[in-house]
């Protein structure tokens, strides 16, 4: 019931849209998945007053001209550099899957372990749910995210935090090259829990923004297991920067919603697939 109110609302929001031009109407669709960062068929519909056939239209439509990538069930932003977003603001995109891909993924980690956190929306949601997980100690978390650390902050002193040092960078809190360098290779983890923007198993694991890249690299190199958070919108996507290639990753956690054919191939080539529900 609380669903249709929120549907018929919406649809009220964008009154005569079935009604709207075109052009229009697929500028309003392109507006709304770059700022979910996820769109469904379904739900565009139901906003917009139109099928979901003509959805599909404007979603291909809109895909010619680079302006969205379509996925199964819907639409992502077309990834790169201009299309990397704040924290804040990625972390109410699919925030429900992404918590519970954090649940998930903390739930890898024991007691004693050292573990590399990167940054970024999911990463914290995996943050959050390490603090909560009363059953840790000695657990050493090296971040290069301000958020992460000070998320983890609450943990302590069950959990050590150790941040990387850096050059900071605002959008996503994070720390990079200079002086992140330094820290990380003087490490040797059990652990690297990794955020990205695309895996796939012909581009691997890649990311928008190429400072934060080569804090990731390191980090894969400066860890034994490598687990990887990806929601479903990020499975089969391909980003600016290539990470590692696939059959590096040891675990992907991802949400019901990936494509089941990009996950098969990937558990065909190693990788441990962990779906979060």
């Amino acid at each position: 019931m609380v669903e249709e109110q929120v549907t018929t609302r919406g649809a009220a929001a964008d009154a005569g849209a079935s009604e709207l031009p075109l052009e229009l109407r697929r500028e309003r669709i392109a507006r709304r998945v770059r700022e979910e960062g996820f769109s469904r068929v379904t739900d565009l519909a139901a906003w917009f007053g139109v099928s979901e056939v003509t959805v599909r239209s404007d979603l291909a439509g809109l895909e010619q001209e680079a302006r969205v990538r379509r996925v199964r069930g819907g639409a992502v932003p077309i990834a790169g550099p201009l299309a990397e977003q704040s924290l804040e603001r990625t972390q109410d995109a699919r925030a429900k899957e992404k918590h519970a891909i954090g649940r998930t993924a903390a739930a890898l980690i024991a007691p004693g372990e050292t573990v590399l956190l990167d940054v970024g929306s999911t990463a914290l949601a995996t943050a959050q749910a390490l603090t909560a997980r009363r059953d840790l100690a000695d657990v050493t978390v090296f971040t290069n995210g301000l958020s992460i650390a000070l998320e983890l902050e609450r943990a302590i002193p069950r959990l050590t935090v150790v941040v990387t040092g850096g050059t900071l960078r605002p959008l996503q809190h994070s720390l990079v090259d200079p002086l992140a360098d330094r820290v990380l290779e003087g490490v040797r983890a059990d652990t690297v829990v990794l955020g990205c923007n695309g895996i796939s198993v012909a581009h691997g694991v890649t990311n928008i923004n190429l400072p934060e890249a080569e804090v990731k690299r390191r980090m894969i190199v400066a860890s034994s297991r490598r687990v990887v958070l990806a929601d479903a919108a990020k499975v089969g996507a391909v980003s600016l920067a290539t990470l590692a290639d696939a059959e590096v990753v040891d675990v992907l956690v991802t949400g019901p919603d990936a494509d089941p054919g990009e996950l098969d191939q990937l558990r065909e080539l190693g990788v441990h697939v962990e779906v979060a529900h």
